[in-house]
């Protein structure tokens, strides 16, 4: 039986032509199951929001606009500190200036409201466009406020009423606090080094799980030059018509280790990641080149592409409301600057500053990572979803030189 597996094992970075079917374990999920979040992420759940593998789910109909006495007369104080804080999601600053009152680093994700009061709107209308600005404009990218649950109408009202004073354009401290001015920030950390980078430090400890022990068994028992490899994770994800699946680099990992080695390096594991990161250093340099011109590639692609644009969660975002040019994409978040599509995919696996000391992230769980941020249920790393999206983003970062494992915050 060893014998006739190894037969039928050709490179995997050989021409797909010239390629026999790669082993592959296609039963049962490459992930842990059942699955359960990360022990320090959040441990709210959000079941009665629509999410990417249940997007047909919300909270509750649209309905029609809310009726509200006219003028609104709201405590415009209490408004203000509602519009102000953090403490429900992020607060209006986190896209939108709102005059001289403006808190430091306001976003400008959304128009600039230092006028709104003076720009003639009926208070009917501020007041429906925060409740759920999907009354007036169906694909805002602007959260429903009140429809899903943040605010209750008697603080909308109370925003409102602060929206009303709102007649005078912004000043700013310091070319910092305008969003307009800010410098882009530029990533030019090393990151290869390991004394800068600790997922450098994965290419080794990878490469050693590659090579194994003398006389066991491990990846270069039938890849006997890793270098073979350069050039391969460049075109992942991809369609394995043997799995009935598009796999991406952790997924393949996983089963094509559990048919050969009966290794059970499930995806997120640490032998499932060092590899990752080992498998993808060794095609830095080599531009981004997955396939979407076989018909099931083609077929995932138009599935990934719509769930780009499909609004999930409590926020009810899209991956399009943050990262298209059009949207939010290449502005500010209070403080923190979104890129736009491109160049998103070019350096996964990446080491995550901002997760207290550290951690290795792989494209999927930066996918999981989102969806938790807009509110939504994730799913497992191997979700057919997830393999949708990954290979979309690919796309958008096509021709694109791969630099992993990279740094970011």
């Amino acid at each position: 039986m060893r014998l006739k597996v190894l037969f039928l094992l050709a490179l995997i970075s050989a021409p797909a032509a010239a390629q026999q079917p790669v082993p592959l374990h296609t039963e049962g999920p490459a992930a842990p199951a059942p699955w359960a979040r990360y022990r320090d992420w959040t441990k709210t759940t959000w079941p009665t929001y629509n999410n990417l593998a249940e997007r047909a789910r919300t909270a509750k109909p649209l309905g029609k606009p809310l009726e509200i006495a006219t003028p609104i007369a709201g405590d415009a104080k209490k408004g203000q500190e509602l519009a102000f804080s953090r403490a429900r999601g992020g607060g209006c600053l986190a896209c939108h200036i709102m005059g001289p009152q403006s808190l430091e680093t306001p976003g400008n994700a959304g128009p600039d409201l230092s006028e709104i009061g003076a720009a003639g709107r009926p208070d009917d209308y501020l007041f429906n466009y925060v409740w759920d600005p999907r009354h007036i404009n169906p694909d805002s990218a602007m959260p429903p406020w009140g429809a899903h649950g943040f605010y209750t109408r008697e603080e909308i009202i109370d925003i409102v009423a602060f929206l009303k004073t709102l007649k005078t354009p912004a000043t700013f401290k310091s070319t910092l606090d305008d969003p307009a001015k800010r410098p882009t920030p530029v990533e030019d950390r090393d990151a290869l080094d390991p004394f800068v980078n600790p997922a450098a430090d994965r290419i080794d400890a990878g490469a050693a799980l590659f090579g194994g022990m003398p006389g066991g068994k491990s990846c270069s028992s039938c890849h006997a030059d890793a270098k073979a490899f350069a050039g391969w994770a460049v075109h992942m994800p991809k369609w394995y018509a043997n799995a009935n699946k598009l796999l991406g680099v952790e997924e393949f990992v996983y089963r094509h280790a559990k048919a050969t080695m009966g290794a059970d390096y499930r995806m997120q594991s640490r032998e499932n990641t060092e590899l990752s990161v080992y498998l993808y250093s060794l095609s830095n340099g080599r531009p981004i080149a997955v396939d979407i011109a076989s018909p099931d590639a083609k077929r995932i692609y138009e599935f990934g592409k719509a769930l780009h644009e499909t609004k999930i969660g409590q926020f009810n975002f899209s991956c399009a409301d943050c990262h298209s040019v059009n949207k939010g994409g290449n502005k500010w978040l209070r403080g923190q600057f979104v890129g736009d599509g491109k160049g998103q995919m070019d350096h996964f696996p990446t080491w995550r500053t901002s997760r207290g000391s550290g951690e290795v992230w792989d494209v999927r769980k930066r996918l999981q990572w989102c969806n938790v941020q807009v509110r939504a249920d994730e799913l497992p790393p191997d979700a057919a979803e997830y393999d949708a999206l990954e290979l979309y983003l690919k796309t958008l970062s096509q021709g694109m030189p791969l630099t992993a494992p990279n740094i970011r915050h």
